[in-house]
């Protein structure tokens, strides 16, 4: 009787551990996607250039960039901007804030980029691209680029005059 009692808790065991798991199980998975931007400047120093003749205008160059931007599906918006945030140094060079001409063009390759030459400046940002609702960017990024012209001013004294450009990228 102590067999048959054994082996019967033993099976009543087994079929207890046996039934408390389903052979299959599913979960839901969720997430909130958001809006997000950024960017990385890939000309870490653009230098400006003349290629004509003696006092030819204007100094150029580019400054290429690389951006991300994800925009509310319905109602977001999105823009890229830049500000002059250290003027040229040292003294006796071209100055933004004292009046000389540092205008810009920009590309995109996605959004709208800004319009005709813009004029830069070191008290406020000015656009570079504006994005609508449901923008987005490649998973890599996209590129854009600013194309610099500066007066070749006689005025100018002679040396190395350097400034810094603050862009910034945002999305709602």
């Amino acid at each position: 009787m102590k067999t048959t009692t054994i082996v019967v808790l033993g099976l009543l065991n087994g079929a207890v551990a046996l039934g408390q798991f389903a052979a299959t199980g599913t979960t839901t998975l969720s997430l909130t996607v958001a809006v997000a931007a950024s960017i990385r400047i890939d000309t870490a120093t653009t230098s400006l250039t003349t290629s004509g003749g003696i006092f030819a205008n204007p100094y150029t160059g580019t400054t290429n960039f690389t951006y991300k931007i994800r925009t509310g599906k319905t109602s977001g918006t999105g823009t890229i901007t830049l500000q002059v945030t250290s003027d040229f140094s040292p003294s006796g060079g071209p100055s933004v804030l004292g009046g000389d001409l540092l205008t810009y063009t920009c590309t995109v390759a996605s959004g709208t980029a800004c319009v005709g030459s813009t004029t830069s400046s070191t008290t406020a940002t000015t656009s570079v691209a504006t994005f609508g609702a449901d923008a987005h960017s490649a998973s890599a990024g996209d590129a854009g680029s600013t194309a610099w012209s500066l007066t070749n001013d006689a005025r100018y004294q002679t040396g190395s005059y350097s400034a810094t450009v603050t862009y910034t990228i945002s999305a709602t």
